[in-house]
Parts: structure tokens; C-alpha cells; sequence
């Protein structure tokens, strides 16, 4: 943990990690479009964008929500993909 010498709190680096994720995840979700139909890779990046706004939202009320929220949003592209391309049957 680190104090931060302006408020003397404590700075957690959970909030940065789980910010890290989601925008990470965000290369993903870009490429989703060579991957997946285009209504597809479009409904992906607006669950994405939703994640990443929960993010700020959340940053300051909730921080501990965000690192389960980063690794969800690779879990959530991988499921999509996957389980899309198996019921929808298209080809990658």
C-alpha cells in the first residue's frame, strides 16, 4: 500500500489492475471484428464500452469490483466468440 501525501489515504493498486484489464481486453474486442459478424463484434464492444464506464464509475465507491470486472471482460469476449461461433455456426 502507498499513501498518497495529498490526502494521506491509502492508494490501492487494485483499481489500476482492474483498469489495466479492461482496457487491455479492449485490443480483443477490436479484433473481434476480423473474427465474428459485424452485429456481432458490435454488441461485443458495447458490452466493452459499458465495462470500461463501470470502471470509472466504480473507481472510487467500489474499487474491489474492478480487477473481477477486468478478468470477466476476457472471460466474457472468449465466451461470446466461442459460444456465438458454436450456436450460430459460422466459420472464423
Amino acid at each position: 500500500m502507498v499513501i498518497d501525501p495529498a490526502t494521506g489515504r491509502q492508494i490501492s493498486s487494485g483499481p489500476f489492475i482492474g483498469l489495466g484489464l479492461v482496457v487491455s481486453a479492449g485490443f480483443l474486442y477490436g479484433v473481434a471484428f476480423w473474427l465474428v459478424p459485424v452485429w456481432v463484434a458490435v454488441v461485443l464492444l458495447l458490452t466493452w464500452l459499458v465495462m470500461l464506464l463501470s470502471c470509472f464509475a466504480w473507481w472510487t465507491p467500489v474499487p474491489q469490483r474492478l480487477v473481477p470486472l477486468g478478468v470477466f471482460a476476457f472471460v466474457w469476449w472468449f465466451v461470446a466468440v466461442a459460444a456465438a461461433g458454436v450456436f450460430l455456426d459460422w466459420k472464423a
